[in-house]
């Protein structure tokens, strides 16, 4: 029995390396795409007068001046992609580790199976939900077994060892579901830098363009600098998108945190009230 932890911990690390492979592999491909958009979609010549894109884009043409931004544009679509495809992937995470069925409806039914001190139906209802939060609980609803036919332990001795079950088991579930969240954090910030040096490197070469003209055009330097500018409203997107999805996904973790704080501490409670 005192190997038994082992597999757990090995699907863990198992998890854990699957999700830092997802991330090596997804940011470059998204950013490669991000070229091909820019490169083919914003692009296109439809986009342009007279169909060349070396020519100004159409009036209120959003694509064809996207596309005048540079190729800094290119890696803000492909930064906007790798927002979008880490949260679709962490929905999917959160939402397995939340279980089959409504969380809120399992811990009620965890907490009316174990008041009436039913703790092998509450093991079988965490069998039946799956997920994250029911192995938690499940481990937890182990150790209450496990210390009540344990006659060298009391009272206090037992709700500390199951404390530290449920702690234990949170610890090896939790990482899992806040994995690639820091790189959703980071792009908050990344997406409105990026933007900036675009923007800047944008007004760097309409001002480099019109001195080399040698006479003043207003309307020339207009055109550059509302392409350098389009960087900065595309950083913005990508960044706005970032903060969104960080706030929604962190909410849903708090969740499940919080349900598993609750659970547990209705076992701890269960245990103590029938063991006075």
């Amino acid at each position: 029995m005192a190997n038994a932890p082992k597999p757990t911990t090995v699907k863990k690390e198992s998890s854990s390396s699957a999700s830092n492979l997802f991330s090596t592999f997804v940011i470059p491909i998204c950013i490669v795409i991000g070229f091909c958009v820019w490169r083919f979609v914003f692009g296109e010549g439809s986009n342009f007068i007279d169909g060349d894109r070396e020519k100004l884009p159409l009036a209120g043409n959003y694509l064809g001046t996207a596309y005048k931004g540079g190729p800094i544009v290119a890696i803000l679509v492909g930064l906007l992609l790798v927002v979008i495809v880490f949260s679709i992937e962490r929905f999917i995470v959160i939402g397995k580790a939340s279980g089959k069925s409504s969380l809120d409806t399992f811990i009620r039914k965890v907490q009316g199976l174990l008041s009436a001190g039913n703790i092998d139906a509450a093991k079988a209802e965490c069998d039946k939900q799956q997920g994250s939060v029911a192995n938690v609980i499940k481990s937890g609803l182990k150790k209450y077994s496990e210390v009540e036919a344990d006659t060298n332990m009391d009272v206090e001795q037992s709700i500390v060892a199951i404390q530290k079950e449920v702690e234990e088991a949170t610890a090896l579930e939790m990482p899992m579901l806040e994995q690639n969240l820091t790189v959703i954090a980071t792009l908050v910030s990344i997406g409105t830098l990026v933007g900036l040096l675009g923007t800047v490197t944008g007004m760097i070469r309409a001002f480099a363009g019109l001195a080399n003209s040698g006479a003043p055009d207003q309307s020339a330097l207009a055109v550059g600098i509302s392409e350098a500018l389009i960087n900065t409203a595309t950083g913005i997107l990508v960044s706005t998108v970032a903060i969104i999805m960080y706030n929604i996904l962190t909410s849903k973790i708090d969740k499940l945190t919080y349900a598993i704080d609750e659970a547990g501490f209705s076992i701890v409670q269960t245990y103590a009230s029938s063991h006075k």
